[in-house]
């Protein structure tokens, strides 16, 4: 194929690609930035194409091996590293308690205000804790699936208030 047959094949598809670009970017100006780079890649690789592939499927894949490059390079560049001797994560989660009499108060006040809790939303929140499925619990209960997810919420939302009191 020559190569003014191939940049004539490449314009006559291009245009599909512009909805794609925006739907992975979700930006208009990254977008348009993946497809000049797509159509770049397409054309500096076109001695890769063969005759007879079809050419929306090599130029999808081409924006979507650029879109996840891109992707990963920026997720690299956001880690952060702090200059201790052990190199930690600064962005790391990590939780410190101060000794377990503490940590043994907290839990106190965590069980007993799931004790205080009214046994309508009690009973659900338990299950769910438990490691039951909402669609389970709603089985369990004989109740809509609906009303367990609201409970479960509500539950959720006084034990978080009463918590916070204390």
């Amino acid at each position: 194929m020559s190569t003014v047959e191939f940049n004539q094949m490449l314009v006559n598809n291009a245009e599909f690609l512009k909805p794609f670009a925006i739907t992975l970017t979700r930006d208009s100006e990254a977008a348009k930035d993946l497809f000049q780079e797509t159509l770049f890649r397409a054309l500096a690789n076109k001695d890769k194409y063969s005759v007879g592939t079809n050419i929306k499927a090599w130029l999808y894949t081409i924006m979507r091996n650029i879109f996840i490059n891109n992707y990963r390079r920026k997720v690299k560049q956001n880690t952060i590293f702090d200059s201790t001797p052990n190199d930690f994560l600064i962005n790391q989660t990590q939780s410190v308690v101060a000794n377990n009499a503490e940590s043994n108060l907290r839990l106190k006040d965590i069980q007993e205000a799931i004790h205080n809790l009214p046994q309508i939303f009690r009973n659900p929140f338990l299950l769910y804790f438990d490691g039951f499925k909402y669609h389970e619990i709603a089985d369990m209960l004989g109740e809509p699936l609906g009303t367990i997810k609201s409970r479960i919420h509500f539950a959720r939302k006084l034990l978080k208030n009463q918590i916070e009191r204390h």
